[in-house]
């Protein structure tokens, strides 16, 4: 499968504090997907180069419930609870919460869309409680985290 370099789209709304991401892939939306659900697929390419992640649970499944840390660029803790996760339909909708701002929980949705020819678009979601909180989110280096992460996912759905 031949691999072209996509640019990941980050955009805040102006009218709700949300962060769209936007971002193609040269691969079948069933495999973007199982990406971001299978705990050892996920552990080996989220976050920017140069980080590891260390997956202290991860149960994709309505229900479910996920926590992970990251190292490399000092050490930073994450969890959430999986709302809604539909296979079928490449949709996951979950919670985010940074430990480092414990109060600052977003609500994520992530779909990912069949274009034809074998690639995908994901569109993901981030709601939180307020336009500060979101500042902050995109600020704290999230968008190079996402960025380098998604160049990751290219080259291991390439491999």
């Amino acid at each position: 499968m031949n691999t072209t370099a996509h640019e990941t789209e980050i955009t805040a709304d102006p009218t709700v504090p949300l962060v769209r991401i936007v971002r193609e892939f040269d691969a079948p939306a069933e495999r973007v997907f199982r990406a971001h659900t299978d705990p050892e697929l996920v552990a080996q390419w989220a976050g920017p180069r140069g980080s590891t992640m260390h997956i202290d649970h991860y149960d994709c499944r309505t229900g479910g419930s996920w926590r992970y840390v990251m190292g490399g660029h000092g050490e930073h803790g994450f969890h959430g609870c999986f709302h809604d996760v539909r296979p079928a339909d490449h949709l996951i909708v979950q919670t985010f919460t940074y430990e480092g701002v414990p109060d600052g929980v977003a609500l994520e949705r992530l779909q990912i869309t069949d274009i034809g020819d074998g690639r995908c678009r994901l569109t993901a979601t981030s709601l939180v409680d307020s336009f500060e909180g979101r500042d902050a989110f995109v600020s704290s280096g999230m968008q190079s985290g996402v960025r380098e992460g998604y160049e990751r996912l290219d080259e291991l759905l390439a491999g």
